[in-house]
């Protein structure tokens, strides 16, 4: 990759930190997601962004997984899986951002190999949605700024021609 294109990279991952949609399970309880929670998604994305320059490999965070589960958890059961695996993420993300302990009885510290990996795959996979849908963004505002810039041109060209 040119030096340009990691730049371009780069500064339309910057953006996205603060543009991307939070992908939430579709259902519609996307917009009942805690104040708290969506500013942590925010921190939580400009962290990853200085992780990413550092080598590691971009994904969604923490808190994303989180607010996927926690829509997840309201659109449809989940299976024990699942319920642990979001039980583990609420808890560390909790933790994370200062809202204080989990109930101890609901509190997850650990989770198993497998469990982990299906957390990473759900990671990617929410960071995959991301950066498909800022591109499907950024690509119809290109064709409307094309299309705008033709209707401008043809309206200031007069016509040679009148048929």
């Amino acid at each position: 990759m040119t030096t340009e294109k990691q730049i371009e990279k780069g500064i339309s991952e910057i953006v996205g930190v603060f543009t991307d949609p939070i992908i939430a399970m579709p259902g519609g309880w996307g917009d009942t997601l805690p104040e708290w929670l969506k500013q942590a998604i925010t921190l939580e994305r400009l962290s990853m962004n200085v992780r990413s320059l550092r080598g590691e490999e971009m994904t969604g965070t923490d808190a994303e997984a989180c607010a996927y589960l926690y829509t997840a958890g309201l659109t449809a059961s989940m299976d024990s899986d699942w319920s642990q695996i979001y039980l583990y993420i609420s808890t560390q993300v909790y933790r994370r951002h200062g809202r204080g302990e989990m109930p101890q009885d609901i509190a997850v510290d650990s989770i198993t190999d497998y469990q982990m990996a299906k957390l990473r795959r759900l990671k990617r996979w929410i960071y995959e949605r991301r950066v498909k849908a800022r591109q499907e963004k950024e690509t119809a505002e290109c064709h409307q700024r094309k299309e705008a810039e033709v209707a401008k041109r043809e309206a200031e060209q007069p016509a040679l021609f009148e048929f």
